[in-house]
């Protein structure tokens, strides 16, 4: 028997583990394409697409503190400052101390940060609108689809880690 061979076989009872057979990885690749398909228009407007999903909170809920951003978009702070440290150093965010709270840090919009909205707003209609086009949706109504991945994100969020079978 050669090195490593005693490795790679499964044991009899052990489910078989291919990577196409994995949610998992279906999610994780589907997202990467939807993230490359914005990558383009994004360029343009000279924003990563984290970048824009900042842009897109401030856009639609306004002011609100860091905690907050991370909490909407569920990333931790050591993901956030350096995505909003660029977005200010770019002119398009400004970040201050709370006046009720020192501890909290409120983020906005600047007016430069502003101009992009109506140039983001058509990204994800003409995606969409794409997608539907081309078939690749394979029928799948748009929001249903969103709405079926939301429930998954809550359900996976509220499972404590390890109970998911």
């Amino acid at each position: 028997m050669a090195y490593g061979d005693e490795m790679a076989r499964p044991s009899a009872d052990a489910p078989d583990l291919k990577l196409d057979d994995q949610l998992c990885f279906a999610l994780y690749a589907a997202s990467r394409a939807m993230t490359a398909r914005y990558r383009p228009r994004l360029d343009a407007l000279g924003l990563t697409y984290p970048q824009y999903l900042v842009m897109v909170v401030l856009w639609d809920e306004g002011e609100t503190s860091v905690r907050g951003l991370g909490e909407r978009l569920r990333l931790d702070s050591g993901t956030l400052s350096p995505l909003l440290q660029r977005l200010e150093a770019g002119g398009l965010i400004d970040r201050r101390r709370s006046a009720g709270d020192e501890r909290s840090v409120l983020v906005q919009s600047t007016t430069q940060g502003h101009t992009l909205r109506d140039r983001a707003a058509r990204i994800p209609v003409d995606i969409t609108s794409a997608l539907a086009a081309q078939g690749t949706l394979g029928g799948l109504d748009p929001d249903a689809l969103r709405d079926a991945l939301r429930s998954l994100e809550r359900a996976l969020r509220d499972t404590a880690p390890g109970t998911v079978d």
